[in-house]
């Protein structure tokens, strides 16, 4: 007699009515049935966790359908219960346009958090930060040398090293090979790292903005790079600024001053310039930034924490490493702590524009004016359009790794990226390195590339950035705190080094998607305090790529 395996209903999810394929929660075997309502599925074949099966037998052409919305086209002729690939199916998305719709938002239960505040950083402007850094800005990537310089002596001298376990490691093996000792058999370990302590304690990093642009390339290419790295300059969590130039470069320190005092006519930080072809030697113009900082830093080292409001937060919202739980894990944990800190008048920035392909209808629907909305279609297509005449799309944003965990079409991968940003109206589109001025939800026009896109997110005022991934990413920022949000648990244990949140416990049903939203916002607000320091900052995660307006997915 043959023995039939019945799936939990706690094993799959279909996470909207419409759809017609379901979730896998773990993995499930071949032949085990799926017992759907009234329907009952035979699988046809293993179904991975995090992949999908199709519901009922589909003809070639058929819409499949995720998150209520078109995600792909079926290839081929597919049965009842067969695993989704990317040999049956391809990507498929809605076409798009302003309809007009008046959207109604009902907020989520701030009551926790009301009155809360946070201890920041308050500038000269009104704006709070949630960390105090002093920034090293190049206008060209001649400068990196002599940032790397400056970086070894200060942070060195300054207590900002971040490990030397590595070295001690190296050292370690370096005698035991002097002593003929077999390097393989010998149990070696980096040493715990010492704690430095800082000179300055109200200074908590001092960073530097290392690129490979300023010269060669287009003027264009220069102009979005000054109006970037005015933007880092003018971030609130940035105290002072030196600015290393070499003099000859096609950005100009000039048009880099010119575009900061556009950005913020106010501006006053301590700000120095050096130009290493007016001075009298290499040694000379690192002396000369080195002294000056110092002393910069001595006066910005006055600056304490002062309670803030939580409207005074900005948070970015970015994926990277996705896999098929994302969507119904972490992003929309990350998307009810957003509508949280929107509902207390905070900012959110959601932006990835090739992974909101498929997302566009609802978030133009949620669009409180035409001009937000028509000004997202023309940022959106436009965008398309150029990858589409290098031969490539948005449909091609996928990786290998997301496919592999799931995520067939970037229609599947982009709506389950849109719920990072919550349910809440947009208030704003903003092209790349605008600043963010309004209360609420915000898009913002970046790669899908993760280090572009947490560069622009930055520049558009990012003072945190909740950062979530299946797969795992070592991700970060130089100025904006990056905080990892594992999708599953297994990520969270097996990577612990880099990992912050897990929300695993959303898909073993431990927690809802509201007390994990919760979890997120409290956590958000301990790093705000100066109380957590996320992984990536721990590890120096500073990781800076200017996008050049070519085609980025």
């Amino acid at each position: 007699m043959e023995l039939i395996q019945a799936v939990s209903a706690k094993h799959f999810l279909q996470i909207h009515p419409a759809d017609n394929v379901l979730v896998a929660l773990r993995d499930l075997q071949a032949e085990a049935v799926v017992q759907f309502g009234d329907i009952e599925i035979r699988l046809k074949e293993k179904i991975p966790a995090k992949h999908k099966f199709f519901i009922s037998d589909m003809e070639q052409g058929a819409e499949v359908r995720m998150y209520g919305v078109l995600v792909g086209k079926v290839q081929h002729d597919v049965h009842e219960g067969s695993l989704m690939t990317t040999g049956n199916t391809k990507h498929a998305a809605e076409q798009y346009a302003y309809r007009g719709t008046e959207y109604h938002w009902s907020p989520p239960d701030t009551s926790r958090f009301v009155n809360r505040t946070f201890q920041g950083y308050k500038r000269t402007d009104g704006r709070y930060g949630t960390a105090n850094y002093w920034l090293f800005i190049p206008m060209v990537f001649c400068e990196n040398r002599n940032l790397d310089m400056i970086r070894e002596a200060l942070h060195s001298e300054l207590g900002y090293a971040r490990s030397d376990k590595y070295n001690r490691f190296t050292r370690q093996l370096l005698e035991a090979y002097e002593q003929g000792v077999d390097i393989e058999s010998a149990d070696f370990s980096p040493a715990p790292d010492h704690n430095n302590e800082r000179v300055f304690k109200n200074i908590d990093g001092i960073k530097f903005l290392n690129h490979t642009g300023g010269c060669g390339g287009t003027r264009q290419d220069a102009s979005t790079l000054s109006s970037l790295l005015a933007a880092y300059a003018d971030h609130p969590n940035v105290a002072g600024v030196t600015v290393l130039s070499l003099g000859c470069q096609h950005l100009q320190t000039e048009y880099f001053l010119k575009d900061l005092k556009q950005r913020n006519p106010a501006f006053d930080k301590p700000l120095f310039t050096f130009e290493q072809q007016q001075s009298e030697s290499e040694e000379s113009l690192i002396t000369d930034a080195i002294r000056a900082t110092f002393k910069g830093l001595v006066e910005v080292n006055k600056i304490h924490r002062e309670p803030a409001p939580l409207s005074a937060l900005t948070l970015g919202v970015k994926c990277g490493g996705s896999d098929g739980f994302s969507g119904i894990s972490a992003n929309p944990a990350v998307g009810y702590a957003s509508d949280l800190l929107v509902a207390l008048g905070g900012k959110v920035l959601l932006a990835e524009f090739p992974e909101l392909c498929g997302a566009e209808q609802e978030l133009i629907d949620r669009c409180v004016t035409e001009a937000a909305a028509e000004k997202f279609m023309h940022l959106m297509r436009s965008y398309d359009e150029l990858a589409v005449k290098v031969g490539s799309g948005f449909h091609m944003n996928p990786s290998p790794g997301n496919i592999r965990d799931g995520l067939i079409t970037d229609a599947i991968k982009s709506t389950g990226a849109a719920r990072k940003g919550g349910t809440s109206p947009v208030v704003d589109v903003l092209d790349y390195t605008e600043p963010a001025t309004r209360s609420g939800l915000s898009l913002v026009c970046t790669p899908g590339n993760d280090v572009e896109a947490t560069t622009g997110k930055a520049a558009s005022g990012a003072t945190i950035i909740l950062f979530t991934t299946g797969l795992g990413t070592p991700t970060g920022n130089p100025v904006a705190q990056t905080i990892k949000v594992a999708t599953n648990t297994s990520l969270a244990k097996r990577m612990s080094d880099i990992i912050d949140i897990d929300t695993g416990g959303v898909i073993t049903g431990e927690k809802t998607i509201a007390e994990m939203g919760e979890e997120i916002l409290e956590f958000c607000i301990s790093v705000a305090n100066g109380e957590t320091i996320p992984k990536a900052v721990l590890l120096g995660q500073d990781d800076f790529i200017p996008w050049k307006r070519g085609v980025s997915l």
